[in-house]
């Protein structure tokens, strides 16, 4: 058994859940096989806890890591930061100076207002909004972190969340006389939105979605929304959590052409630094100082630093050219290694969010083997490539041979078994939230 491995064991009898984030569970990857903790990351190269090295060609770091692991110049920032007092009773200037251009990114905003993670920046954008408007109910299209405001969707009866972003998100714990405050809407169904709209009309705080995720609006669908929350006096609210600095500096609606009245960034903005920002219009903004919302470390300077940094780095290397070719030539390659192995997959995504699914029957086996062969061959990969400045193309070249690879014997096990199912050498992956024992 590996050290990771090892280690995951113990972690699971003294943290709930094994991990902080669901996404680093080893069970969502490849159960009892995964590295599961690294010693060292850099560039996209990864090394686990025996020293084997790894390229990720999966999520980077949850998506944080746009820059890569590690990025000199970010670190440099923080640490020159650190140097100088990453916390003081006074303020840290970079505040301004990173309100200053995040607003320069953004013509249409006014205010700025920090948080560390983006699921509390979310839940403070949620009561920025209800403060503004006076009002309790928020439509909501996409995932947007664990609060109470936003698994309140989930006390409704079904599991309304599972057609947004994961199924089984167990609402325990959260009041039940929140039930009802978050309805949920489908992207790019507008149909579905305007019945919201009408049979809550006067009672709706915000409108709160991801512009953009894992395919582009249809039909003038952002456009529409902004036309309907204009008319009817509602707060519209973006994640730009997981789409913003992949499409272009700042967030993907400058690209789609549709300005909301509040903005939340994370991730990629300050390059795997603690930092979120809420930005917006004086008349939305203003409202935070009607409510509380006050927390120590929002003050800490070391996020600021980087993100100003990340931010000046991604601008200076058009980091969104990058990840659109490097994102066009992954998805072009998995369709056509995948014809040559003679496998069938559905290939999507923006193309700094690629991703692909296999369309068989029980598709979380053969992305299970998936991932299983590519660990072997040196590659930290499942069905969706996060891309990032640090994918060269010669690491590429790497990666679509081991794809190529591992490809055609699923080709083969399909043809000569029907499956690949008894070629797993632990549990299928997990999907969803599942508790541990």
């Amino acid at each position: 058994m590996s050290k990771g491995q090892e280690l995951y064991r113990q972690a699971k009898k003294i943290i709930p859940g094994g991990t902080q984030l669901l996404s680093k569970r080893p069970e969502m990857w490849l159960p009892e096989m995964w590295p599961s903790y690294y010693s060292k990351a850099k560039g996209c190269g990864v090394w686990d806890l025996d020293g084997n090295h790894y390229y990720d060609f999966s999520i980077m770091g949850v998506g944080a890591n746009v820059l890569g692991y590690a990025y000199d110049p970010v670190d440099n920032a923080a640490k020159h930061a650190i140097d100088k007092g990453s916390m003081c009773t006074l303020n840290a200037p970079e505040e301004v100076s990173l309100a200053e251009k995040l607003l320069e990114l953004h013509e249409w905003a006014d205010m700025v207002r920090y948080a560390k993670a983006g699921g509390e920046a979310m839940a403070a954008a949620a009561r920025i909004a209800r403060a503004c408007t006076g009002k309790d109910i928020i439509l909501v299209c996409g995932y947007h972190g664990w609060h109470d405001w936003y698994l309140a969707a989930n006390l409704e009866k079904g599991d309304p969340l599972a057609g947004v972003h994961l199924k089984g998100l167990e609402p325990s714990g959260v009041p039940r006389g929140l039930a009802g405050t978050n309805l949920i809407f489908r992207y790019n169904d507008l149909e579905g939105f305007r019945s919201l709209i009408e049979n809550n009309r006067g009672k709706i705080a915000a409108v709160i979605m991801e512009p953009v995720r894992s395919s582009l609006p249809e039909d003038n669908f952002l456009k529409e929304i902004r036309e309907i929350t204009e008319k009817e006096n509602i707060v519209l609210v973006f994640d730009e959590i997981t789409a913003g600095f992949r499409l272009c500096p700042g967030g993907s609606h400058l690209e789609l052409g549709v300005n909301p009245d509040m903005a939340v960034f994370a991730k990629a903005m300050s390059n795997g630094y603690p930092l979120a920002a809420v930005i917006g219009k004086r008349e939305a903004m203003e409202a935070a100082q009607d409510t509380f919302m006050s927390s120590t470390f929002w003050t800490e300077r070391v996020g600021l630093a980087a993100a100003l940094a990340a931010i000046g780095c991604y601008m200076e290397n058009r980091v969104d050219r990058h990840q659109e070719r490097i994102g066009k030539l992954i998805q072009k390659r998995w369709e056509e290694l995948s014809a040559e192995a003679g496998i069938k997959i559905k290939v999507g995504g923006i193309y700094p969010l690629s991703h692909f699914e296999f369309c068989y029957e029980n598709p979380l086996v053969y992305k299970t083997y998936f991932t299983q062969e590519m660990l072997k061959k040196g590659f930290l990969a499942a069905t969706s490539v996060y891309v990032s400045w640090a994918h060269t193309d010669a690491i590429l070249e790497q990666y679509f041979e081991a794809c190529g690879e591992v490809f055609g014997e699923i080709g083969r096990l399909v043809k000569e078994h029907g499956t690949v199912g008894q070629f797993l050498e632990g549990p299928v992956c997990h999907s969803g939230f599942e508790r541990l024992n």
